[in-house]
């Protein structure tokens, strides 16, 4: 069932397939005995055989009623959300998906945000899963799942990419993440932790404390200024991040917009004065990236920039244009 040089994504499925079919329980010898045969109807291809494993077992709870216990989609009121969120930490159902981060000023990539992707026939997209979490009290222990897979990935990017990850202020005031950054081999100096610039003003202090051993080992710290110039200003000045990151919702349209514009140029200033790197984020077209460009940002990335992407073929490609981007401050260029 092996094949050569596997992708991430099908490594994961192998690990998934493998997890499953270790279960010994006599209660669930049924689903495994459908998962071979879809494996050996499907050789050397395991995402299609657990694809169309899933999709049988969504049509045959639908069909029957019957509870599944490997079913990740099914009506709400039989399984709830908790259900199909701890399968996906148990059996680590995800993935890393990376889209470039690019230098503007040379069209160099200089790195790639991790983004998590769910094993899931539903298509639910990464954001629904999380909000998920959010309600069931697993919000947590699904991001630590995400950097796990995240740090484990990394390991196959070319290796002057800076590597960003997103998690939450939750998560940075955990003290299960130091212990996560001591078992990878990624080097710390590659890593920049994303985290949203929406949380409480009173924990700036505490988050502050939390970060400072993994940032006096090199690890870098990006905050997301989401909506206006002045939402997270007060975090910024506090925490002294090394990236800003644009929202989504500054860089849409900018072309189009001469306020946007005014509150952009704003952030450029604030961001220069505050010594940390301004990146754009969601580029979607030529136009917006002019306009970026043009009001002095330096780092972007979208899709009209590059895509993201689970094949490690596709991440060696970016070596073939890499630079180094330099952060302001002593800690400088990221080696």
């Amino acid at each position: 069932m092996s094949t050569q040089n596997p992708s991430v994504l099908a490594l994961q499925v192998l690990e998934i397939i493998d997890e499953v079919l270790a279960d010994s329980s006599q209660a669930t010898e049924a689903v495994r005995e459908q998962l071979r045969w879809h494996i050996a109807a499907h050789p050397g291809h395991p995402e299609e055989a657990l694809l169309e494993h899933l999709t049988s077992l969504r049509q045959k709870h639908q069909d029957t009623a019957v509870e599944n216990p490997f079913a990740l989609v099914a009506q709400p009121s039989e399984q709830p959300g908790n259900a199909r969120l701890e399968a996906v930490l148990r059996d680590r159902m995800l993935m890393t998906a990376f889209q470039p981060v690019f230098d503007l000023t040379t069209s160099a990539a200089v790195g790639a945000e991790a983004l998590t992707r769910f094993v899931s026939d539903g298509g639910d997209p990464a954001d629904y899963w999380f909000a998920e979490a959010e309600d069931t009290g697993l919000r947590t222990d699904l991001e630590f799942a995400a950097l796990e897979s995240g740090l484990k990935a990394a390991v196959d990017l070319p290796p002057h990419l800076f590597v960003a990850l997103k998690l939450s202020h939750s998560v940075c005031l955990d003290p299960r993440l130091p212990a996560l950054f001591d078992e990878t081999p990624v080097p710390p100096a590659r890593v920049v932790l994303e985290i949203s610039g929406q949380f409480p003003p009173d924990q700036t202090a505490e988050l502050d404390a939390a970060v400072a051993p993994l940032r006096s080992s090199g690890v870098r710290l990006s905050i997301e200024n989401t909506g206006s110039h002045f939402a997270a200003v007060r975090h910024i000045l506090r925490l002294k991040p090394e990236m800003i990151k644009l929202d989504r919702s500054l860089t849409a349209g900018l072309d189009q917009d001469p306020l946007r514009q005014e509150l952009v140029e704003a952030e450029v200033g604030f961001a220069r004065d505050a010594g940390a790197v301004l990146s754009a984020q969601r580029i979607e077209t030529g136009a917006e990236l002019a306009a970026i460009a043009r009001l002095g940002i330096t780092v972007g990335q979208g899709f009209h920039l590059g895509r993201p992407s689970v094949q490690p073929g596709d991440w060696a490609m970016w070596a073939g244009r890499t630079g180094h981007l330099t952060f302001p401050g002593p800690s400088g260029m990221l080696a």
